[in-house]
């Protein structure tokens, strides 16, 4: 690629950032767009924007830039959570290490470059990798303190009480309930609490779901009682304006009875919906943790214990999945991440052919007069190949959740992690290694038929490809931040939902933050820096621009725009930390490479015990600072408990244990009691009570009972069914009419 190419590509994206960041400046001011901009403030504060109208809103401004470099790490901590200060961690620490590069790349190579020094006279110096060594151990320990105390400071959590056990054996005459309760009061009697039986997704589940969405689209009649002729109702159509006929609810005692008997057909028989997957509930946060760190049996595949996740954070539907399934469906996804990563070489290879343009007139001869054109050369070669990586990698994401999702995590957290990981060594080899190798290496020989080469290869190949990989940054950095900032779907969306579709604001959805895509980008211009900032350091200051505008950036979406659900208690963090040592080899391995073609053999034997040192580094790291990231110290543990005791507090944690985890928690946002139908009221189960004016349900008398669904209000789920068979039945009579 020319250097006319990079200034085209530079131009554009640097056009698109200033033009996304002012309309964003003026767009987020306006009431319309307040749930897009601001949707985690609206959701968790209950703020409003102002209505009346003021000049200021249609003014650029720059004081959202000021909120965000304000803001401090508790502030972040307390409205997003220990994984977006970890993600701002990864930020700052890029950023300073970074710069530092920039300033020894002014100051110390180009002065000798200038004044005519060879470089292979020159060594990395050895206080480099100290300044990197002390300043990784403080980030990783800082953040370690931070974990504890998120994990000891906290409200009591239900999850340091609560074990998650799979892999149950079920006997043929006795059920599952009993099988925990028996095992668990058998084996650790003095510390079991009581157990609750997970689901399959099945007929409750389909019915409460049902239930709520049918609430939602007869909520106008749930407002007061329905009576003999209900009030007519209108939909009025958003393209011609024209509203749809009204019409009357007539009960009559067929069609009573007929919902009668579809009601006792759909009778719920939960027994032969358990699995083998149980939540046990314990006394002591120890209990527990000794309870999901021991083999329960001989057999490890039976009686399988984990730490449950949080309450918010289960992923119900893959908890009633046979756990002797699991190695088998990671086996699987691993193949089949391998084969989508082999499979997307070919898009790399295509764009590797734009980027060269003898090449490309060679194989596209009809393109030549095209080509000949200055500005079309200049564009095809410097902004296109990366905005059509860029499409393709839209893809990637969606597919490694998928992936995730199929490996049978049993958390929200975990599969967002696992998919972090997979986009993670996605990205590295096909963005770093499948342009490197596919635009130079294949092209000339087989790198791998020589590994002692592959050094030497690299030092060959990365200036080649240095201005690929600066494109990339301007457009998947520079332009992708400010569309992050800009929210274009959610604008979008927002428009067609409101003037189009004439749906009502959904005040439940706010979505969260895609760590699953965002820290393996960072991680990736991360590497990028560290490799090319050695042959090609032109690449640091547009990586110092991005990491600038990605802090202020991801500061100020997640304070207005992401809604945090679930953490991960700060795990991103050693993914981030073992990135940053893999980079770092990689690039000392490039410097061999150097060395050896400009036949340094000093200068190459300074750079071997780096290369030891900085993995030394890396395994003290393991040692000291991983296992706080895999488990809770139990003396944390026990202090935490014994202070619960001391101050009575243990009775009030035992008896929300009860609630914690709900299976069908679609119940809680529908006020069934509202939900009534016509007939009589004994009929209806409902009473009047004369003395408050008030119309109440009265429990039926054949309740079902089940020691884990206390909770479960299955009365008013019949009601609900009735009701709605009875509307709905009505409406299909209307319409054959």
């Amino acid at each position: 690629m020319k250097i006319s190419g990079l200034l085209t590509s530079a131009g554009i994206n640097i056009a698109l950032s200033v033009l996304f960041i002012s309309l964003y400046s003026v767009l987020r001011k306006q009431p319309a767009n307040v749930r897009v901009y601001f949707g985690r403030r609206i959701a968790e504060e209950h703020n409003r924007l102002r209505e009346a109208f003021i000049l200021e809103r249609f003014v650029p401004s720059t004081g959202w830039i000021v909120k965000a470099l304000q803001c401090t790490e508790e502030e972040i901590l307390a409205a997003a959570g220990l994984d977006a200060v970890v993600f701002n961690r990864i930020l700052v620490f890029s950023l300073r290490i970074f710069s530092l590069a920039a300033i020894l790349c002014v100051f110390g190579i180009l002065p000798l470059n200038y004044f005519g020094q060879d470089i292979h006279h020159v060594r990395i110096p050895s206080e480099s990798l100290d300044i990197f060594t002390i300043g990784n151990v403080k980030e990783y320990k800082h953040i370690a303190r931070l974990r504890l105390r998120h994990l000891t400071c906290a409200m009591p959590n239900p999850s340091h009480f609560t074990v998650l056990v799979r892999g149950i054996p079920k006997e043929t005459k006795e059920s599952c309930s009993n099988a925990i309760d028996d095992f668990f009061t058998k084996y650790h009697g003095s510390s079991y609490l009581f157990h609750q039986v997970v689901y399959k997704v099945g007929k409750v589940q389909k019915i409460m779901t049902g239930a709520k969405k049918a609430y939602r689209k007869f909520k106008h009649f749930t407002d007061s009682t329905i009576d003999q002729r209900c009030r007519a109702i209108s939909y009025r159509c958003c393209l011609c304006g024209a509203s749809s006929n009204s019409f009357q609810l007539l009960a009559t005692g067929l069609e009573q009875n007929q919902g009668k008997s579809d009601l006792q057909d759909s009778s719920l028989k939960l027994d032969d919906q358990e699995c083998t997957a149980a939540f046990v509930y314990f006394r002591t946060r120890y209990a527990a943790l000794v309870a999901s760190e021991i083999l329960q049996t001989s057999n490890p595949m039976k009686w399988v214990t984990d730490l449950a996740p949080e309450p918010d954070d289960v992923y119900w539907s893959n908890l009633w999945l046979p756990y002797k399934q699991l190695w088998i469906r990671r086996i699987a996804t691993l193949l089949g991440s391998i084969v989508f990563m082999l499979f997307f070489l070919i898009p790399v290879t295509f764009i590797q052919g734009l980027s060269q343009l003898e090449q490309l007139q060679q194989r596209l001869p009809f393109l030549k007069r095209i080509l000949e054109k200055k500005y079309m050369s200049q564009l095809v070669t410097g902004y296109l190949p990366s905005v059509i990586l860029q499409i393709f990698l839209y893809a990637v994401a969606p597919i490694m959740i998928l992936f995730s999702t199929l490996e049978g995590p049993i958390s929200h957290s975990e599969r967002k992690r696992s998919a972090c990981c997979k986009v993670l060594y996605f990205t590295v080899w096909n963005i770093f290694f499948g342009n490197v190798l596919s635009g130079t290496v294949i092209s000339q020989l087989n790198v791998l038929s020589s590994p002692k080469d592959i050094p030497v290869q690299l030092a060959r190949a990365i200036p080649v490809q240095a201005t690929f990989f600066i494109t990339y940054v301007l457009t998947s950095g520079w332009a992708s931040l400010s569309s992050e900032l800009m929210q274009l779907f959610g604008l979008i969306w927002n428009f067609v939902r409101k003037y189009i579709l004439r749906m009502p604001e959904d005040t439940e959805f706010v979505p969260s933050f895609p760590y699953h895509t965002e820290v393996p980008k960072v991680l990736l211009f991360g590497l990028l820096g560290f490799t090319c900032s050695v042959l090609a350091p032109l690449i640091l200051p547009f990586l110092l621009v991005y990491f600038f505008l990605g802090y202020i950036v991801y500061r100020n979406q997640l304070l207005n725009v992401y809604r945090t659900r679930y953490d991960t208690g700060g795990l991103y963090w050693p993914i981030a930390h073992n990135a940053v040592i893999f980079s770092l080899v990689l690039t000392q391995i490039i410097c061999l490479g150097v060395f050896g073609l400009k036949e340094s053999p000093v200068a190459a034997g300074f750079t071997i015990p780096l290369i030891i040192l900085t993995l030394l580094f890396n395994q003290y790291c393991r040692n000291r600072l991983l296992p706080l990231f895999r488990t809770t110290p139990a003396q944390d543990l026990i202090d935490m408990d014994r202070e619960d005791e001391r101050s009575g507090r243990m009775d009030e944690i035992h008896h929300r244990l009860h609630s914690a985890y709900c299976q069908f928690h679609d119940t809680e946002d529908i006020p069934l009691e509202k939900i009534q139908t016509v007939g009589s009221d004994e009929e209806q189960g409902c009473s009047s009570d004369k003395s408050n004016g008030k119309e109440t349900f009265e429990e039926p008398r054949a309740e079902l009972s089940h020691p884990t669904l206390n909770g479960l209000p299955v009365s008013r789920l019949r009601h609900a069914v009735k009701s709605i068979t009875f509307l709905v039945r009505l409406q299909k009579r209307g319409l054959s009419e």
